[in-house]
């Protein structure tokens, strides 16, 4: 049996106890950094020929970081965005490395100089408050997963939680009683406190009660589940509100774009908060953010959308080219006068 690789042995001790125990990060982000080695993987075994039991810290030069990045562009047409995502998790494995290793250091460091490419500010994309109601009017009360549609994307929406924060939510993470309120527990393992608004908050009761998850031996109970009584996915509940969307009458829809995720429904609360008056603050305890300037983004988009709206109803016919105090000779040489 082949003795195992440098390269297996470092990779298994930064996701196993580097990452969890000295950075003390949470297992979704342990699992995006673990994604990335496994396309690095597939990337070597595809493309240069080499089998995962066969590389090793010598063959993972700077070269071949650069060229698996670029691969990533072209042959799985990544953003840029998430090029510099893959290449961050790179840069932390180097950095363990050189550390754990310090006879690859030279190599490491190498790496470390490979540069993030520069994005540009991507778009939000949110839905009016007309969408989402229609929305959260398609699921059929009539069936268990029908109600249970309606409760999560409903709870998803007045929270403005991430997908991940969603499927992660125990039956004790709900108050219902007044104040009702959510606990979510986010990046790094960071829990908020949101409030529920009443119509959720007896949605939520009322699905409790159905579901028979009251009583203490229930608390950790997973709050959404699918039909084999497993806890929701990433991909189904972005299957479920696609589902649901698709469903929405083409002329509510026909503005937005046919691409539509479970992010979009954060984004949507955020904007429908910030019209509505809500300090940029409040919103950012609500969404979780760490940095009041990642919240900052919304107010920024919402004075773009107040600017494109003057323009469209801008009617350059209405404003004199030549204001008429221009053309009264009398008031012009009286001003005029004041220069004297």
């Amino acid at each position: 049996m082949k003795k195992p690789t440098d390269f297996s042995y470092l990779l298994s001790n930064f996701l196993t106890k580097f990452l969890p125990s000295e950075r003390g990060l949470s297992q979704n982000t342990i699992s995006s950094y673990r994604d990335t080695f496994v396309l690095l993987l597939k990337y070597c075994k595809e493309v240069l020929a080499v089998k995962s039991e066969h590389i090793t810290m010598a063959s993972l030069n700077r070269e071949t970081v650069l060229s698996f990045l670029e691969w990533l562009e072209t042959s799985r047409m990544v953003s840029a965005r998430t090029r510099n995502q893959r290449l961050a998790a790179i840069h932390s494995f180097f950095r363990y490395v050189q550390e754990a290793e310090p006879s690859f250091m030279h190599e490491c460091q190498r790496i470390l100089t490979i540069a993030f490419k520069k994005t540009f500010g991507a778009s939000i994309t949110y839905l009016s408050l007309e969408v989402i109601k229609a929305i959260l009017a398609q699921p059929q009360d009539t069936t268990p997963e029908g109600r249970r549609d309606t409760v999560l994307l409903s709870l998803m929406y007045d929270t403005g939680a991430r997908v991940q924060e969603m499927i992660d939510l125990k039956v004790r993470d709900i108050r219902t009683e007044a104040p009702a309120t959510i606990r979510l527990t986010g990046k790094g393992n960071k829990t908020r406190i949101v409030p529920l608004m009443c119509p959720t908050a007896n949605l939520v009761r009322w699905y409790i009660q159905e579901k028979s998850l009251i009583g203490s031996e229930k608390q950790t109970a997973p709050l959404f589940t699918n039909r084999m009584k497993h806890p929701l996915t990433r991909a189904g509940v972005t299957y479920i509100l696609k589902k649901h969307f698709a469903a929405v009458p083409t002329l509510i829809r026909e503005s937005i774009p046919d691409k539509i995720s479970p992010h979009v429904f954060r984004h949507s609360k955020a904007m429908h908060l910030l019209q509505a008056g809500v300090n940029l603050v409040y919103i950012r305890d609500i969404l979780g953010h760490v940095d009041l300037r990642t919240t900052e983004i919304y107010a920024r988009i919402d004075g773009k959308m107040k600017r494109e709206a003057l323009e469209k109803a801008y009617d350059p016919e209405a404003i004199p080219v030549i204001p008429s105090w221009q053309q009264d000779k009398t008031l012009l040489a009286w001003l005029r006068s004041f220069d004297k």
